[in-house]
């Protein structure tokens, strides 16, 4: 309890009430809490604001519509595991790569899966490894997709800083690249997170049609030579393609 924020935990005191109760009152959420009523006035009127909770013409609070979608967020972040893993070792035993599937958090992606292969030398990826947006195939093509808005926003406080040798520091050559996975549905680099080695991603939508996540193939940076890298693109696209079908999406 000592290492743990004291407001953090009130406040999910007053919110796991409604896990037992659809609506409560001020007075009840004091009275179940145990918290001082100014305390939870303040917690509820900025849950309110943000849209955590919903006051209703009576005066009484039930959960708010955002924690719809985050539920909603929370079982696709998790249902797309398994959806994709077929898919992934298909693509695994066909090219004698890695492959990874790969979600946006906030500034970075985050690695969510990973297969491996018999190669003698791996890469060294792991489930739960970050890279920033900008920054190795599977990363830009996630911001390559994302809404424009945002992407511009990113993009405008953006400090590009060097990972590994072949990492794009120059926001124009970024912004060329992002238009270039656009136009052609896939993202290829070249030591940008790991010296000598190669990523290639394609993107996978949701039902709506937004960009939900990556799937990608990286090896040693030999092997993805330019008479082999058209076949790659095709095998991975049609991972992606695969994957998005599954979770709703269809394609103009």
């Amino acid at each position: 309890m000592q290492n743990k924020n004291k407001t953090v935990v009130r406040s999910m005191d007053v919110l796991n009430l409604f896990l037992t109760h659809t609506k409560l009152s001020m007075n009840e959420m004091v009275k179940l809490s145990g918290i001082p009523k100014t305390s939870v006035h303040r917690m509820v009127g900025s849950w309110e604001e943000m849209g955590f909770l919903h006051r209703d013409a009576e005066g009484t609070y039930s959960l708010g519509l955002l924690f719809l979608q985050f539920g909603n967020l929370v079982a696709e972040r998790l249902d797309i595991r398994h959806a994709a893993l077929p898919a992934m070792e298909r693509l695994r035993d066909a090219v004698g790569e890695a492959v990874h599937l790969v979600l946006r958090d906030g500034e970075e992606a985050i690695y969510i899966e990973k297969l491996d292969t018999n190669h003698p030398v791996r890469l060294f990826t792991k489930i739960g490894k970050k890279a920033p947006l900008y920054a190795g195939a599977s990363s830009r093509i996630i911001l390559a997709f994302i809404p424009e808005e945002e992407r511009e926003a990113y993009l405008a406080d953006l400090a590009l800083e060097p990972i590994s040798s072949g990492t794009i520091i120059d926001k124009a050559l970024l912004r060329e690249s992002l238009e270039r996975s656009r136009a052609t549905g896939y993202s290829f680099s070249r030591s940008e997170l790991e010296s000598y080695t190669a990523e290639l991603s394609a993107p996978i939508f949701d039902h709506a049609g937004r960009i939900l996540a990556a799937i990608s193939i990286a090896g040693l940076e030999v092997t993805f030579d330019e008479e082999r890298l058209p076949e790659l693109v095709c095998r991975v696209k049609a991972a992606a393609d695969e994957i998005s079908t599954q979770l709703g999406y269809r394609r103009p």
